[in-house]
């Protein structure tokens, strides 16, 4: 494999370099390390000169030169007299590891996640104090103690999937139809099939569910629940609360329950803020909450709020599953929630949607998109190309997307992509350019 593009090289290195401690050689090591074992670089790729490397990450040649050694000494990497050094097989990620990493690619804009935790203002942790909890054990039925005086009256789930399964398991039955919204989030979709029920597509607009669609989907399907986003995913439009409270409405009269996904509802731009079901059909509506785009999805934090007795039935599912979310998880979170403000980080997500909107209208003009009110990604129509043979182009290019048959229960979308904005802005600009040679081949 040839060598990557010096400048792409050292984007790669620097988002891993925000991690750990200690010297400049060890992080820089690490970083190496970490794109070799998790498949971003291939056996045989051609690393750098110690020189070049160097002058792109603004360091001492000699901080590069004992990176190296230490991935010589590890069998990491290997030198080639007079050509170079390059990646060993031995230090390469298996064939198997390359299959359940996200592949081979240098940016990844196909997960609508926030990339790393690097914007989070960390507390001083007694790694005592995270092991504390008042019941001992730490298998608390609804959460941890010190999380739940944040949050309210809530159940503590592993994640807002873990929400959006609980929640499909005590509703639905298999054969039945569950109504979503089209486009839709490709996790809802897997959690409803999984059950045995069928997601049955509802037109939206950019304000929400049509209200005559719903009606005559409650006619036609009889469905045991629907299920909607406060914002969208993955076009990031806000539910508009005039739609919201109509479309409540609909469902309290036919006494329809409704699962409405909250995860994304604090990452709106510019706007009023989504609407909120429960605010109409309080006995019916669950809804679905998470830390991971506020904080850091890899907490695995989130929350459902329900009326009885429905959270009772969801609580006692989940204890069949898991028992508890892990206290040490839900400690820190509390902490990372005391010591942070998401304005910061919202504000920043915004500059990053509006880099990456400026670089895709200069590079790929013929690319449309509605500029998004909230949410991590653009919904971009790519006219008269089939996404899904694009995406393998693009992956093939460094850059993985997400198709947009993905978020459809009828595998629509054929013609769209979503593209992750959430990346920091260095790795967007060498994005783009990719995309561009992909979409030229």
């Amino acid at each position: 494999m040839p060598s990557p593009d010096v400048d792409q090289f050292a984007a790669l290195i620097r988002d891993r370099l925000r991690h750990g401690n200690g010297p400049l050689s060890r992080r820089l090591a690490a970083a190496l390390t970490d794109l070799a074992r998790t498949g971003a670089l291939s056996p045989g790729t051609r690393l750098p000169s110690e020189r070049d490397l160097a002058r792109v990450l603004e360091c001492s040649r000699g901080a590069v030169a004992a990176a190296f050694n230490a991935l010589f000494e590890d069998g990491i990497c290997e030198r080639k007299h007079g050509s170079g050094t390059y990646l060993a097989a031995s230090g390469a990620a298996s064939a198997m590891d390359r299959l359940l990493s996200p592949g081979a690619v240098f940016a990844d804009l196909s997960t609508s996640v926030v990339p790393d935790p690097a914007h989070l203002q960390l507390p001083k942790l007694d790694p005592a104090a995270l092991l504390h909890t008042p019941s001992r054990h730490g298998y608390d039925r609804l959460g941890e103690p010190g999380l739940l005086e944040l949050l309210g009256d809530v159940l503590i789930t592993s994640g807002g999937q873990q929400g959006i399964d609980l929640s499909t398991r005590c509703l639905a039955r298999p054969g039945e139809a569950v109504l979503v919204e089209e486009p839709t989030y490709p996790g809802a979709l897997a959690a409803i099939s999984s059950c045995g029920a069928r997601p049955v597509a509802v037109p939206t607009d950019q304000r929400g569910m049509l209200p005559e669609a719903l009606r005559e989907a409650l006619t036609r399907h009889r469905p045991a629940f629907a299920y909607v986003q406060a914002v969208r995913n993955p076009t990031g439009a806000v539910s508009d609360a005039e739609r919201v409270r109509e479309l409540a409405e609909i469902a309290r009269a036919a006494d329809l329950p409704v699962v409405a996904d909250h995860t994304l509802a604090e990452v709106v731009h510019e706007g009023a803020p989504p609407g909120r079901f429960a605010d109409t059909h309080p006995h019916g509506t669950i809804e679905v909450h998470s830390l991971s785009k506020a904080l850091w999805g890899g907490l695995r934090v989130g929350w459902l709020v329900a009326p009885e007795p429905l959270r009772a039935q969801l609580t006692e599912l989940k204890q069949t599953g898991d028992l508890a979310t892990s206290t040490v998880s839900q400690r820190l979170a509390a902490e990372l929630l005391r010591h942070n403000d998401f304005a910061t980080w919202r504000g920043e997500l915004a500059r990053r949607r509006d880099h990456l909107s400026a670089a895709l209208r200069q590079a790929l003009p013929e690319w449309t998109w509605t500029q998004p009110a909230g949410g991590l990604s653009l919904w971009v129509r790519l006219p008269g190309t089939d996404a899904d043979a694009f995406a393998e182009l693009a992956r093939e290019n460094g850059v993985a997307v997400a198709p947009g048959s993905m978020f459809s229960a009828d595998r629509r979308h054929r013609d769209h992509l979503r593209l992750s904005f959430a990346l920091p802005p260095e790795l967007l600009d060498q994005a783009v350019p990719a995309l561009a040679l992909a979409w030229a081949g």
